[in-house]
């Protein structure tokens, strides 16, 4: 709670604080019995969360919330691949576990997608327009395509990332999250554009294979009056129990792991040092303290005593699918 908490108040962190957090939540992640737990653990009230009433919510489901709180929040301000990298990958190693994802969790869950898609679909804008600029065999024409086509292979690898995701909701855990299923219902035209992408084709067969199957459900009950958010969920709920995956195709499970560079010292002995510096209430004569035995090509300390260029001191690996570079 301490951790989500401060990442809730991420404008008033460094950055560097935020990709400790981070890396800390991503390393609990890659535990299964902590990705179970979470979900089982209740909370009664989130009284620091401010933009909506959060009552008996799972710590799961306020995990999901609060990271993706993180990547619109780094969207915005900071625009760090790493961050972004790091957020989906805790949510990629949650997926498989989720239990009863609560209807608020389940609902950013797709606007998530819905936000990074219209990021890709103006980098997809902006690409073309540098491409006709391109063809006049300028330079800096050229040079802008380049970084924009870059930019847009990142976006695209985070959209197949939501996507895989959401596969594996509900292809491991489908019957213990109808909130997640009712989220896909109500805003399935969102995934529309993407139907025939080639990066997204194959993981958007299982979610339309997911949609026809409780549409066809729907447009099977007969109701008197309008359709209500209750009535929607509650024939979800009930043809929840005789989904049985058929027509799902299967992919391999995602893991990722985080994994330290061959000196972290680099970067953790400062940071450590920084903050005991800040905190300790002890005077120090910093002019004084010599962190390495030796005398290495030594990075700049930024203004708040953290090491620049270093922020993240780890690669992320993928057990089953490989981002491309």
């Amino acid at each position: 709670m301490p951790i989500l908490e401060a990442l809730y108040n991420a404008p008033r962190r460094s950055a560097n604080q935020i990709y400790m957090l981070l890396i800390i939540l991503l390393i609990l992640s890659q535990d299964s019995s902590f990705n179970a737990s979470i979900h089982k653990m209740i909370l009664p009230g989130v009284p620091w969360y401010k933009e909506r009433l959060l009552h008996q919510t799972s710590l799961g489901s306020l995990m999901v919330i609060i990271l993706i709180r993180t990547v619109q929040y780094n969207l915005s301000k900071l625009r760090d691949v790493y961050l972004h990298t790091t957020c989906l990958a805790t949510l990629a190693n949650m997926a498989p576990h989720v239990h009863r994802l609560s209807a608020y969790a389940s609902q950013r869950l797709v606007s998530l997608f819905f936000m990074l898609s219209r990021k890709y679909n103006k980098l997809a804008e902006l690409r073309e327009n540098k491409v006709q600029l391109a063809k006049s065999n300028s330079i800096e024409g050229n040079s802008l395509s380049d970084d924009v086509s870059t930019e847009l292979h990142i976006y695209t690898d985070f959209l197949r990332l939501v996507l895989e995701i959401l596969n594996a909701i509900l292809s491991y855990a489908l019957p213990r999250n109808p909130e997640v299923v009712y989220a896909i219902m109500h805003r399935q035209e969102v995934f529309q554009p993407f139907k025939n992408h080639p990066r997204f084709n194959e993981l958007l067969e299982n979610i339309y294979t997911v949609l026809d199957f409780f549409n066809s459900r729907m447009d099977a009950q007969r109701m008197d009056g309008e359709w209500s958010v209750e009535k929607v969920l509650q024939v979800i709920i009930i043809n929840c129990r005789s989904w049985r995956g058929d027509g799902l195709k299967m992919f391999t499970q995602l893991r990722f792991t985080y994994e330290q560079e061959s000196h972290p010292e680099e970067f953790f002995i400062p940071y450590v040092w920084q903050l005991v510096l800040s905190r300790c209430g002890f005077s120090f004569n910093s002019g004084a303290i010599n962190l390495f035995p030796i005398d290495p090509p030594v990075e700049k300390q930024d203004t708040d005593g953290g090491v620049t260029h270093k922020h993240h001191n780890g690669d992320l690996n993928m057990h089953g699918l490989l981002l491309d570079p």
